[in-house]
């Protein structure tokens, strides 16, 4: 691994150090339930905010085999595919994941909303991958959702997942605070309304905590319609949100019951690491990676 300054490698030492020490007391438990699954693990490019070129090579560098890219590429790059392709290639990155963005509900939006999303999934298949992300709008600021919201936006993926389907791409629903679908009880009507043959379910282990869920159980609850994971954790915060997302094993997840979960369901597909930001400004993308790494690999003992 590379670094571009004493500064840096000094900053790796102290953050990967600090987290060794705090998680190694989860060794014991960890060598008891994780054991090589038949999942794959792979990262998310949110964390470099762009600088995707970067993640790509930053990410290979850690050895990481899967990458999840965002919409922000598909404008830059949807008449030269080859060339974002090529660096997937060069850089044995496979497009584990790609996030397509907010689907609308309102019926006004139903045919540019679904072409959206069809035209992403199109790149998805060109850059050889073959999963689409889907997210939602905001949810009502005064109220809670009502059922039928839940259950309309069950139905324009369901939509989406028909036409993506007939390119070669699933989509999936992803779980977020602050939309629709943000505690259990929401996750559940929409995942009860998903038609199964089109769309499946993406559970982000951090959303679903912070929503009020345990999400070892979800594991359990949904492993007939789950795809994939995002793995992140979740902890208290002083922000306007009153929490803040963290690498693996710096929270409240039970990460080491979520291995073991998707151990006992014999998960075959991508659990991809997704932390949005860098929790705190003296870190970097690379060196949130690290952490996250090394949680992966020697605590829960989980190789790459």
């Amino acid at each position: 691994m590379n670094f571009t300054s004493t500064s840096d490698r000094r900053d790796f030492l102290k953050y990967t150090g600090a987290a060794a020490a705090t998680l190694l007391s989860a060794n014991s438990w960890a060598d008891a339930l994780i054991k090589k699954g038949d999942f794959k693990v792979g990262y998310s490019s949110i964390t470099w905010g762009g600088k995707d070129e970067q993640a790509i090579s930053e990410l290979a560098g850690l050895g990481f085999k899967g990458i999840q890219l965002r919409a922000n590429t598909f404008g830059p790059y949807r008449n030269k595919v080859s060339e974002l392709k090529d660096a997937l290639i060069k850089n044995n990155l496979t497009l584990a994941m790609f996030s397509s963005g907010n689907v609308e509900t309102d019926p006004a939006k139903f045919e540019s909303t679904v072409d959206t999303h069809v035209a992403h999934a199109s790149f998805v298949k060109a850059l050889g991958g073959n999963a689409l992300q889907l997210t939602n709008s905001l949810r009502p600021k005064d109220r809670l959702p009502t059922t039928e919201e839940l259950k309309k936006l069950a139905e324009v993926m369901n939509e989406i997942g028909k036409q993506t389907a007939d390119l070669g791409v699933q989509a999936v629903y992803h779980n977020h605070m602050n939309q629709l679908g943000e505690t259990p009880e929401e996750v559940d009507v929409i995942v009860q309304a998903m038609d199964p043959r089109y769309i499946k379910l993406l559970l982000d282990i951090a959303h679903y905590k912070q929503g009020g869920g345990e999400p070892q159980d979800a594991v359990i609850k949904y492993k007939s319609i789950l795809h994939s994971l995002h793995l992140k954790d979740t902890k208290p915060a002083e922000t306007k949100n009153g929490y803040k997302f963290v690498e693996l094993g710096q929270g409240r997840v039970d990460v080491p019951a979520v291995f073991a979960s998707l151990n006992k369901i014999k998960f075959k597909g991508w659990a991809v690491v997704e932390l949005d930001g860098v929790p705190d400004p003296e870190k970097s993308p690379l060196i949130c990676a690290e952490i996250n790494k090394k949680y992966i690999t020697e605590v829960l003992k989980y190789p790459l």
